[in-house]
């Protein structure tokens, strides 16, 4: 995975939620229990931390710093935030080279950081567009790069299905749910 999935990703979050930026950004995001805007906040910092990690290259751990969102910040200026850490994580990743490592629970190369942000992006775009009612899926070619990277051993199926539900967010006809609740799913 590249730069450009992350572009691209960041961009649907934007296209898909934008229009609805005068509306109740404290409703929970889904079944999730964190609000909608704290939900996009969490993207906008799991990007910036990606990108400090590919940039970074520690071997063992998190870098010490956090990304901060106003709690001011509009529903608009959040979607920008996270458009601004999905630019720098993207740079990152197109910037370094496939052998680089860094830390993630383990070794990670930089096209797994940006399987680990489509993810991110993806999937609490789900979460939020849940809160607001929204019918939305993820799209199907970038679903398909994050399980071939994320979930080898994924069932087949139609990729955003078998995204959702691989991620706790949803049914496969034919399979039982892969978390019982209280999900994992603040994350």
């Amino acid at each position: 995975m590249t730069g450009a999935d992350l572009r691209e990703a960041a961009d649907e979050m934007t296209r898909v939620l934008l229009p609805h930026r005068d509306r109740d950004w404290s409703v929970p995001a889904g079944s999730l229990s964190w609000s909608c805007w704290t939900t996009a906040a969490h993207v906008a910092h799991d990007l910036l931390a990606y990108a400090g990690q590919v940039t970074g290259r520690p071997d063992d751990s998190y870098l010490p710093y956090d990304l901060r969102v106003s709690p001011d910040a509009s529903p608009t200026q959040v979607l920008t935030v996270v458009r601004a850490c999905a630019g720098l994580l993207a740079a990152a990743v197109d910037a370094a080279p496939p052998e680089v490592r860094a830390w993630h629970w383990g070794p990670c190369d930089p096209a797994g950081f940006a399987a680990m942000g489509v993810a991110e992006t993806l999937l609490h775009t789900h979460d939020i567009t849940l809160g607001f009612g929204v019918p939305w899926q993820p799209s199907q070619r970038l679903s398909a790069l994050v399980l071939r990277r994320l979930f080898p051993d994924a069932p087949p199926g139609a990729a955003p299905e078998v995204l959702l539900w691989m991620t706790g967010r949803g049914e496969l006809p034919g399979r039982d749910p892969l978390y019982t609740s209280p999900s994992p799913r603040d994350a």
